[in-house]
């Protein structure tokens, strides 16, 4: 109805918290599913009308500060969003001589629903969402302290 896009951003993402063995085998493909699946599902649709309109364009993909910091806390998490970095830096190689851009935005904790609504695996819902009150309490306030106290 609107034609092609000239901008394109990808930013979907859900949270999960949890060690690699605490982790489903299905929690895994949730996060994979939904951080990385919803991109390239994106930039595969959006990004080949823009390869046939011919005219460029611009996709940019959230991934996450944490594509760049090992954690203990967040093997899917982080892991989904290292792939989405990747995948961006691939497609920006591929879409350069189309007058394509491609850019992973990679923000830090961000006051958004996703710390709201991340899952923690191994727990039950209840101590679920206690940990999430602390863990969206305790990040937050970070935010506020110089870095070196961080």
């Amino acid at each position: 109805e609107y034609g092609t896009v000239d901008v394109l951003v990808n930013n979907a993402g859900i949270g999960l918290t949890g060690s690699f063995f605490e982790t489903t085998g299905e929690e895994w493909k949730r996060v994979l599913d939904v951080n990385l699946w919803g991109v390239i599902h994106g930039c595969r649709v959006f990004g080949a009308q823009m390869v046939a309109r011919g005219q460029g364009g611009h996709i940019v993909n959230t991934a996450s500060a944490a594509a760049f910091q090992p954690s203990r806390a967040l093997p899917a998490y982080s892991t989904s969003k290292a792939a989405v970095l990747m995948l961006s830096e691939c497609l920006r190689a591929e879409l350069a001589d189309r007058s394509i851009g491609v850019s992973a935005i990679c923000p830090g904790i961000v006051n958004t629903n996703i710390t709201a609504t991340a899952r923690f695996a191994g727990v039950t819902d209840a101590a679920e969402e206690k940990r999430r009150q602390q863990k969206a309490s305790r990040l937050y306030g970070l935010r506020n302290y110089a870095p070196e106290k961080v």
